[in-house]
């Protein structure tokens, strides 16, 4: 699987990108994805999303004026739906409870508690 960022007015800091990729190493061993996936972090809403969006193989987040750790939630979100629907070959649920959609919150929950124990030395900086 091949992983493409793309920052788009996202203010994130380049000092964090190493921080980032860290993240998106857990999510692969974690929920690992077969096919490529793109992950763009944009400034600014757009169209009907709210702080993240998903379509196959391509996953939107909004960055700018989060925290880091709000941002890694919604990454992880994303990503547990992704798996769920590129690996499990789950058909789409409901936006509000059903199984993908409450997995998916659980399971973001859990991957920043993870990641922030496993890094340390990054749970000040997950606050900014």
């Amino acid at each position: 699987m091949k992983l493409t960022v793309v920052h788009i007015k996202s203010g994130i800091n380049k000092k964090n990108y190493e921080m980032f990729d860290k993240f998106f190493k857990l999510l692969q061993k974690k929920f690992p994805l077969k096919d490529d996936l793109k992950i763009e972090f944009i400034g600014e809403r757009k169209d009907k999303m709210t702080t993240g969006s998903r379509l196959p193989n391509y996953i939107k987040v909004l960055s700018q004026k989060r925290m880091i750790r709000d941002i890694f939630r919604t990454v992880a979100h994303e990503w547990v739906h992704e798996h769920q629907h590129s690996v499990e070959k789950r058909k789409i649920g409901p936006d509000i409870g059903g199984r993908n959609e409450d997995e998916a919150n659980a399971y973001a929950g859990q991957l920043i508690k993870i990641f922030e124990k496993e890094n340390p030395e990054y749970v000040e900086t997950m606050y900014e």
